[in-house]
């Protein structure tokens, strides 16, 4: 059960102040089944730039940033309202977890015990199981307007939810400043040994929401030498496969789909598109660094793409197939977004050469995100 905030919303509350000060705007988004309420808090900025968060899942339900003409345009998929999000998720902007990305057949073992989580994706788990944290309400712990308008939401998710070990408490703070940076900050403490891998799961269309064009037309860069294979299910198997003379090399920038339709690679059909972790590093990076950079042509849009996670899953919304209305009715078909999403590699509590998503008490969970938007 999701238990209720108890939080009184006022109809329009402003907490901002100075001249020139970005702002931020709380308003009610509906109730969920059980009459819990969700909030849509908005962050902006002097420059035009705005970007709205649901306590929903801690999820961004639209960006709106200024193409090269200065026209604003909403460059993110989702509903105007809650009973799109309850009906049809699809994790539109969602915060993903406890364990973003897929586990094989939803088993890992931690200090000799093998525990069980809930299969939602084929055989295996995704995204942290049937109730993950895209599916429950968070709690606004903060929220302050200034140069740097921000929010942080906090979930308390406990111990064997959805199978996990350890009561987990998890932050997700949102902030927007003046330079068009959007940064996503998520952490988390644990009572006992647990796995944790938190990421955003934010549909991207620069050419905007619900454009003609779709998303395949963007050009992307990604620097990374390699990635990781999957099987059919897609788990990885465990190699990191260099992406030279494979429609895996972005690392020059590259229409998106180009080669997404191309057959005769065995991946692009496991995946009915891209759906892979890409290998920026090894091992998780001292620094934030960047993942990718996706320019739109038509509009001028650019976003740069960075964290301080070694991992980058790339999806090329190859499951959008038609049937969802989303914002103004726009029907999202397939390739009309993309996701990016940085986080430690696919299955990595079953294949140690990937690292570790390991938490113990006393440690803190971080993963550092930034979209950066501008236009050329």
């Amino acid at each position: 059960m999701i238990a209720k905030t108890g939080i009184t919303i006022a109809l329009t509350a402003i907490l901002a102040t100075p001249a020139f000060a970005g702002t931020i705007q709380r308003k009610p988004f509906g109730q969920m089944p059980d009459g819990t309420a969700v909030e849509a808090i908005t962050l902006a900025n002097t420059k035009g730039m705005k970007a709205t968060i649901l306590t929903l899942g801690a999820s961004v339900q639209s960006v709106v940033t200024p193409d090269r003409t200065g026209k604003p345009g909403d460059v993110v998929l989702g509903y105007d309202d809650l009973a799109g999000y309850i009906a049809k998720p699809n994790y539109f902007g969602a915060t993903v977890g406890r364990v973003a990305n897929r586990i094989a057949k939803g088993r890992f073992t931690l200090d000799g015990k093998e525990y069980q989580t809930p299969v939602n994706d084929g055989p295996n788990a995704l995204h942290g199981g049937t109730k993950g944290f895209d599916k429950v309400v968070w709690t606004v712990v903060s929220a302050t307007g200034g140069a740097k308008p921000s929010v942080t939401l906090r979930y308390v998710s406990p111990d064997g939810d959805q199978g996990y070990p350890g009561t987990l408490t998890a932050t997700a703070t949102y902030s927007l400043d003046d330079a068009g940076n959007l940064a996503v900050d998520y952490g988390a403490t644990t009572d006992k040994p647990t796995v944790v891998n938190l990421s955003n799961h934010t549909y991207w269309n620069l050419d905007g929401e619900g454009s003609v064009a779709g998303a395949m037309g963007l050009k992307m860069m990604i620097p990374a030498a390699a990635y990781t294979p999957t099987d059919a299910t897609a788990i990885p198997t465990g190699e990191m496969r260099p992406v030279a003379g494979t429609p895996f090399d972005f690392r020059t920038p590259t229409a998106i789909g180009l080669r997404v339709r191309d057959g005769r690679d065995e991946q692009l059909r496991f995946g009915r598109g891209y759906d892979h972790n890409w290998v920026i590093t090894k091992a998780k990076p001292k620094a934030m660094q960047l993942m990718a950079r996706v320019e739109d042509p038509i509009t001028g849009r650019v976003m740069e793409v960075l964290s301080d996670q070694p991992g980058l899953q790339f999806y090329s919304g190859n499951f959008l197939d038609g049937t969802i209305a989303g914002k103004s009715g726009h029907i999202y078909r397939e390739g009309d977004a993309i996701v990016l999403e940085p986080q430690m590699f696919p299955d990595t509590p079953n294949h140690p050469a990937f690292g570790s998503v390991r938490l113990d008490p006393g440690q803190t969970y971080e993963n550092h995100i930034v979209f950066r938007f501008s236009a050329r």
